[in-house]
């Protein structure tokens, strides 16, 4: 005859026996489940296209902007006639208004001549063009950016990569605030970075020094802006130039993330 003490520890025996079953079904299934979802994560990201950042001045982003502009395509312009008559609504109506729906501004050649007093104030320059300083009537400082007058890449491009950039904002990535094109320029208006870039105060004798706690400071906030354009930006944004002259410091010594150097 079973004794009672043997029926406690049969059923405590069982008992664990089923909960060490049921939490290792439930920890496979999660893992399963994550997986999966992974997967398709993944899959989904392979079906969007990757996007290019320039490195070295305007002429050299033609390979994705260019390429973007050729792949949009308006209903209805299988007929010549009437695909040049929405070209030129397009290029009478757009030119204003294709860069709204991210909030860039467009800005006049007078309003940034006025505001750079003639262009008169020089941050740096580089081979896609001088940069120049500019006080706004609100106070705000920020840069402007003069392409280069040689550039093969055509007012459309231009557009079209305004747009696309103007949809990047990130608190550690230099963002755009508006453009110009007026008589023949094509300008970048950035917000301004008063402490320059990360390569000046390394390299640079005469910078101030950067402490430890500011160097890994600095660290963070350039993943925390690869990390958006890798993960966070739709389409994906690929910078192919991550170098410390295109690391740009604020007034506090936090980074930000830019295309190039002022």
């Amino acid at each position: 005859m079973v004794r009672k003490g043997d029926l406690v520890v049969i059923g405590i025996s069982v008992g664990l026996a089923l909960g060490i079953l049921i939490a290792s079904l439930v920890f496979f299934g999660l893992r399963w489940y994550k997986r999966r979802a992974h997967h398709r994560r993944c899959s989904n990201d392979r079906s969007l296209p990757t996007l290019p950042i320039r490195m070295n001045g305007l002429g050299t982003s033609n390979d994705f902007s260019a390429s973007l502009a050729n792949s949009i395509t308006i209903p209805g312009t299988e007929n010549p006639q009437k695909s040049s008559q929405v070209s030129s609504w397009w290029n009478h109506h757009n030119k204003d208004r294709f860069a709204s729906a991210s909030g860039i501004l467009r800005y006049s050649y007078k309003d940034i001549q006025k505001a750079t007093q003639s262009f008169t104030t020089v941050l740096g320059q580089g081979s896609f063009g001088p940069v120049y300083k500019a006080v706004m009537p609100t106070g705000e400082i920020l840069a402007v950016k003069v392409l280069a007058s040689n550039s093969k890449q055509g007012e459309k491009e231009f557009q079209t990569e305004v747009s696309l950039l103007g949809r990047l904002h990130h608190r550690n990535l230099v963002n755009l605030l508006g453009y110009c094109i007026d008589k023949g320029n094509h300008m970048l208006i950035y917000e301004f970075m008063s402490n320059g870039s990360l390569a000046n105060h390394l390299y640079n004798d005469e910078e101030q020094f950067l402490s430890w706690e500011e160097r890994i400071q600095i660290a963070l906030d350039i993943s925390h802006g690869i990390e958006y354009l890798h993960e966070g930006a739709v389409p994906p944004v690929i910078h192919r130039d991550l170098k410390s002259a295109n690391i740009l410091l604020d007034q506090l010594k936090r980074a930000k993330v830019s295309k190039r150097s002022y």
